[in-house]
């Protein structure tokens, strides 16, 4: 029996519901996770507002919010004896995992595309009512279901910079592979919160020869070039759309760049996105979340150029582990401590997200 709190999200704009609930049991192949500390994201927010619905992905309310998080082992069910590495795991180690779970039996999980399966279930999504109530990472503990992907930290990385692994990272890397990014191309991110820090990070990892990123704050641009990025464009600077498309393609040698990275999930961004890119380029959209959002575009732009729209959600979960090496190979370099700038107990999640919201700081986050 596992006692603990969770911080349940009734309905948006509500302030959050702290209550303390009881695991009866683990079940056969699950693993209970201690919390250690979850960080805001920008889903998780536009969950909050109300423009994520997530009730329209199958899940319910009240839910638990929160699904960037980092934790230790408490408990695990029976059969339950090594990481997805197949590293021997035991009560107290560090973990990280995916916070989405695949059927690994629909059509989609059979033909290798797990991201789209079609019995899909993940953190924020389930029923806090009832047991297991810990469904989201804003608790004391967050269970894994049987068969989940598991990864052991390494001792050379702490939990402030492995707290966000699951999503920001591992999200950029799985989708500048889909769009292939070869070494001595061009890229334009545009936003730089927490995704558009670690794509920079990540564009420039892989060989691009020009990063330039895109933002409306002085110190998350100031944060980009330290993550790597060789121009930035001020939208206070360049508040004309058009100025800020001319200046992209000046930067990029007169061409636009072969690939643009949007993670400001507002649709209005898209259309500036693609007339940055240059022929042949591709728009890797990643941010846009909140159904029924729509932006005006020109077709034959795509057709004409040879652009391409390529939507990228979650990530196979081999995407961890890199996420994982790359942070243990980077963690030195990049000035990983900003995503630990800010944190805050779960008792006072409801101002926690307030200063989140507010983009003063690039992650909130929530220590257990």
């Amino acid at each position: 029996m596992f006692e603990g709190r969770i911080a349940q999200f009734n309905a948006p704009q509500q302030p959050f519901e702290l209550r303390r609930v009881t695991l009866p049991s683990i079940g056969a192949g699950e693993v209970l996770v201690k919390v250690h500390r979850a960080n805001i994201c920008g889903s998780d927010l536009h969950a909050w507002h109300g423009s994520f619905a997530t009730r329209g992905l199958g899940g319910t309310l009240p839910t638990v919010l929160g699904h960037e998080m980092v934790g230790s082992v408490a408990a695990m069910g029976n059969e339950v004896t090594e990481d997805s590495n197949g590293t021997p795991l035991h009560v107290g180690a560090r973990v990280v995992f995916p916070y989405f779970f695949p059927c690994h039996q629909c059509r989609n999980c059979l033909a290798g595309r797990r991201v789209s399966c079609l019995k899909l279930t993940m953190a924020m999504l389930g029923d806090a009512s009832a047991a297991p109530y810990f469904v989201g990472g804003y608790g004391d503990y967050f269970l894994l279901p049987a068969g989940a992907v598991v990864y052991t930290v390494p001792d050379t990385l702490s939990d402030e910079v492995v707290s966000g692994v699951n999503c920001a990272l591992s999200q950029v890397i799985y989708g500048l592979e889909r769009v292939t990014l070869g070494f001595g191309e061009s890229v334009i991110v545009q936003g730089a919160g927490g995704l558009g820090l670690f794509a920079t990070a990540v564009a420039r990892a892989r060989g691009a020869a020009q990063v330039v990123v895109v933002d409306a704050v002085p110190e998350r641009l100031e944060l980009a070039r330290a993550f790597g990025a060789d121009e930035v464009i001020n939208l206070t600077d360049h508040p004309d759309p058009a100025d800020r498309i001319r200046r992209a393609r000046k930067l990029t040698d007169g061409l636009g760049a072969d690939v643009v990275v949007e993670v400001v999930g507002d649709p209005a961004v898209v259309p500036e996105g693609l007339k940055m890119l240059a022929q042949g380029g591709r728009y890797l959209e990643i941010g846009n979340i909140n159904m029924g959002h729509t932006y005006t575009a020109d077709p034959s732009r795509l057709v004409t150029a040879n652009k391409s729209i390529i939507g990228v959600s979650l990530y196979e979960p081999t995407a961890l582990y890199q996420a994982l090496s790359f942070l243990a190979a980077n963690q030195h370099r990049l000035p990983l401590d900003h995503f630990a700038s800010t944190t805050y107990p779960l008792e006072d999640i409801n101002t926690a997200f307030t200063a989140a919201d507010s983009r003063k700081v690039v992650r909130a986050s929530i220590v257990m």
